[in-house]
């Protein structure tokens, strides 16, 4: 094969690609915006802004256990594009569902309140137990997916 011959494959292959990481893009960014939803004031403030570490952590556990979650999907996704693309979507808004779910579930079984620590200047380690069950509930998630 030439390369001449590959080029349709190869722009095939770019539009994929851009598809798949459009539709991952806004399951991270529906995951944050939840977050946000779930957090006192903006969480875009707290971590961009007044730089709270807490807050952070939370983002950054977040991110990662949505794109635990894509990326499965996308590696498991059906040979059709739009019944892959589809899938991402559910599966990847069934993420932010489950980290929805486990946010408000931990606010009422840890003592205090760790939305609190949203705001906190000072780094917590409640911040990592709630960051860690992030992540694992995003792994759980991928391995029922796969």
């Amino acid at each position: 094969m030439n390369l001449a011959d590959h080029i349709p494959d190869l722009i095939n292959g770019i539009g994929v690609s851009l598809a798949y990481f459009g539709v991952g893009a806004l399951v991270l960014a529906a995951g944050f915006l939840v977050l946000d939803l779930l957090t006192p004031g903006s969480l875009r403030h707290h971590v961009f802004v007044d730089h709270r570490p807490n807050a952070a952590a939370l983002h950054a556990a977040s991110a990662l256990a949505l794109a635990i979650i894509v990326v499965t999907v996308m590696a498991n996704a059906s040979d059709r594009l739009a019944w892959g693309l589809v899938d991402v979507v559910v599966y990847g808004l069934l993420g932010v569902v489950f980290q929805a779910v486990t946010l408000v579930v931990l606010e009422f079984l840890v003592p205090g309140r760790f939305r609190d620590l949203v705001t906190s200047p000072r780094f917590s380690t409640a911040s990592l137990a709630v960051a860690a069950t992030l992540v694992a509930v995003g792994a759980v998630n991928a391995a029922a997916i796969a």
